[in-house]
């Protein structure tokens, strides 16, 4: 019998361990018949360990659980099985995160203790990560960023305006948290400058956010709170001009 086909929810769920046995034995079935969604998988999860790298000051071993030498293996088992109970202890899950749903602790040094306390530390992260990428995959292209955030964010703001200063965003990527799912949208301007306006839940420590800024080297992050986010828009000494302005009128 063909597995039924997981939607997001699943795909999200099997990579942050949560799924029953059965399920995950289904949706591992699956997998291994669609490598071009494998492949997305695995990316989307490289992408998460980086994110959490650059937080952590160490990079995570690579995780085993998207081989498709695994998978395939898993299918072979289980077709002489009715069930792949096993196949739920086979792996110990690292970190999670479809494009960035829940990431979780893997053996890693501990960040250092100003860094963890710093607000919206994941967003200049993130910005450091992926801004300058030029070969960046998105998962929404700029016209569609305000309709993939409002499909997978629950009542987000609206993206801050920040055209008149030749600012556009130009594509979304889905990340990872400790807490949920969180978005990196990039803005490019002038000369290939770049902006980023960060998503998240709240953390434990932080909570909802009053509205301020930090410095982190050569970076400012904006940071505020609106409804169930927490957001920052961070850019260089340069550009935070541009990001009062717009924020001025957004918050």
């Amino acid at each position: 019998m063909t597995p039924q086909a997981p939607d997001e929810h699943d795909l999200h769920a099997y990579i942050d361990g949560r799924l029953d046995p059965e399920r995950r034995a289904e949706v591992e079935a699956w997998l291994a018949r669609q490598p071009e969604r494998l492949t997305e998988l695995q990316a989307w999860q490289r992408d998460a360990q980086q994110l959490r790298a650059g937080l952590a000051g160490a990079v995570p071993p690579p995780e085993p659980m998207l081989d498709p030498a695994r998978l395939r293996n898993g299918l072979a088992r289980r077709r002489s099985a009715r069930y792949a109970v096993a196949a739920s202890v086979l792996l110990s899950l690292g970190v999670g995160g479809i494009g960035g749903w829940q990431a979780r602790e893997w053996s890693r040094p501990a960040a250092p203790a100003m860094l963890a306390a710093a607000p919206m530390a994941d967003a200049v992260a993130a910005h450091r990560l992926f801004a300058a990428r030029r070969d960046l995959r998105t998962d929404a292209a700029g016209g569609e960023v305000q309709s993939w955030l409002d499909a997978n964010f629950r009542e987000p703001m609206r993206l801050p305006d920040l055209s008149a200063a030749g600012y556009r965003p130009v594509g979304a990527r889905a990340l990872a948290t400790d807490q949920g799912p969180a978005a990196l949208v990039l803005y490019q301007g002038p000369a290939g400058a770049a902006i980023s306006f960060y998503i998240r839940p709240p953390g434990p420590r932080h909570y909802l956010l009053p509205r301020g800024d930090r410095r982190d080297g050569g970076l400012l992050a904006q940071y505020w709170s609106r409804g169930a986010y927490n957001y920052a828009m961070v850019s260089d000494g340069a550009s935070a001009a541009v990001v009062r302005r717009a924020l001025a009128g957004a918050i």
